[in-house]
């Protein structure tokens, strides 16, 4: 997919004025961090089976080459086949050749997001192979030919109407013309269309929330089943996995499931969780005939043993973009490449260049609520602050803004003349407000003040507050 992460000024402008888009996500507030915190309070031990959910995917990462090689081993044991790769552009041609060698026509695909990574809808349409996203919300933006706006809710960004002017655009070679606005119907209409695909593909493509070593399975969550059918009614399975997948035992993954499905939906555990482990056996009702699983590198590896090596104990569950302010406002679009809110605005530079993306690091408030829900406490303002040390590093930022923070640093280390410079700074401001209160445009921080009002400081200085609190003085 196109990067458009150096747009993202532009972007969250847009988004911001974009009444279906405000629509749309002003019902984040009230939905999924509701739900997280309802199902967090029933169950009293959440807290330690975080801690213990950090210490083991740090284990993992420490010791991955050893359990990506014994997964390997055991998914050959049961009869399937590993392919690694190390960048998308190797992954996809594997896909490919996977593909061709049974002929494919058409090929069912289960929500992932390394294939949304790699380009892989695409790259297979490229090269004449339909693939069909079965996920409804993927299905969704498929039609639209857009990608996914939030992690686990791929069409969350879309409205009820857009969703029936699209169904009724692209359904009526089905025979289906009626333009249908109940929400249920809608997905009725959906399901009777998706039906056929899955009978007539001739691979099924999943991702994998989790990869088992002890027994080389594969673990998908789904709410939908359309993950079952994907990969149980084509001959050819091909799962689609980057590296840091990989648990122990079942037992390490249960205790992952027990958070993930919590964290994203509130949920005790998503409707469907389906362990594949190997082809089809021979007292097996059904199943694939071929088992692929396709690990994918692209550039995790360099983050192990880096400051940002906690990025790799994401769950993708999504709880840090639905508590996330920004996020809930500018949409997951305007963060331009795959991964939306506080991870992909500490992902993201990583996976694209810091160059094209040294914008989203700058997206928070450093409200600290991302950190606060991460299922796994990926320190995410700690590793948004390290990027954009990076990014002033290697005068990557504008020439004002190093400018800015130079001119920041000078008085901040001379803290007499910082205590002068910010009361006559607070007085001014006080006075350009006036009896309002509030500043309606300031040099420098237009930013602000072309959505919202910049306040006036009400009193005195933090540490002339600071001073007096500690003499006892209100």
């Amino acid at each position: 997919m196109q990067v458009t992460s150096r747009r993202f000024k532009q972007g969250a402008h847009d988004a911001l004025n974009d009444k279906n888009i405000q629509s749309a996500f002003s019902k984040v507030k009230g939905g999924f961090p509701v739900a997280r915190a309802k199902s967090v309070a029933d169950l009293p031990e959440f807290d330690s089976l975080r801690d213990a959910a950090v210490d083991l995917k740090n284990h993992c990462l420490e010791n991955l080459d050893y359990y990506l090689e014994y997964f390997e081993d055991q998914v050959i044991l049961q009869g399937g086949m590993v392919h690694w790769c190390s960048s998308y552009a190797e992954a996809r041609d594997v896909v490919l050749k996977i593909c061709k060698d049974v002929n494919a026509r058409t090929v069912t695909k289960g929500k992932s997001m390394i294939t949304e990574e790699m380009a892989l809808n695409d790259f297979l349409e490229s090269n004449g192979i339909e693939p069909i996203e079965t996920d409804l919300g993927e299905y969704i933006i498929q039609l639209a030919h857009e990608y996914p706006s939030h992690i686990i809710a791929p069409a969350l960004h879309k409205t009820k109407d857009q969703v029936t002017e699209l169904f009724h655009d692209h359904h009526g070679k089905y025979g289906l013309t009626e333009r249908l606005t109940d929400p249920q119907a809608l997905v009725n209409e959906a399901r009777s269309v998706l039906r056929d695909k899955y009978v007539a593909a001739d691979v099924g493509i999943t991702g994998a929330n989790f990869l088992i070593a002890e027994t080389g399975s594969t673990v998908i969550v789904t709410n939908e089943g359309n993950g079952d059918l994907t990969q149980s009614l084509p001959k050819t399975h091909i799962a689609v996995s980057s590296i840091e997948k990989v648990v122990p035992t079942l037992e390490d993954a249960s205790l992952l499931l027990r958070l993930l499905a919590r964290s994203a939906t509130g949920q005790e555990m998503s409707v469907y969780t389906t362990f594949s482990t190997g082809p089809k056996r021979r007292a097996d009702l059904d199943g694939p005939s071929s088992f692929h699983v396709v690990l994918v590198d692209a550039g995790r590896s360099d983050l192990l043993g880096s400051d940002k090596q906690d990025l790799l104990r994401c769950l993708k569950c999504g709880a840090c973009m639905n508590h996330c302010p920004v996020y809930q406002a500018v949409g997951g679009h305007t963060y331009g490449w795959v991964y939306p809110g506080p991870i992909g605005a500490a992902l993201n530079p990583q996976m694209v260049g810091l160059e094209e993306a040294r914008h989203l690091p700058n997206a928070s408030t450093f409200c600290g609520r991302c950190e606060e829900v991460c299922p796994v406490r990926i320190p995410l303002p700690k590793i948004m602050r390290h990027w954009r040390e990076e990014a002033f590093e290697k005068q990557i930022t504008p020439k004002p803004e190093r400018w800015g923070i130079g001119l920041w640093a000078f008085f901040a280390k001379r803290p007499a003349l910082y205590r002068i410079v910010t009361r006559l700074g607070a007085r001014s401001l006080r006075l350009a407000a006036g009896k309002r209160g509030r500043l309606k445009k300031l040099p420098l921080m237009s930013g602000w003040t072309s959505v919202r009002d910049f306040p006036a400081p009400e009193g005195a200085t933090f540490m002339d507050q600071w001073k007096r609190q500690q003499r006892g003085q209100k």
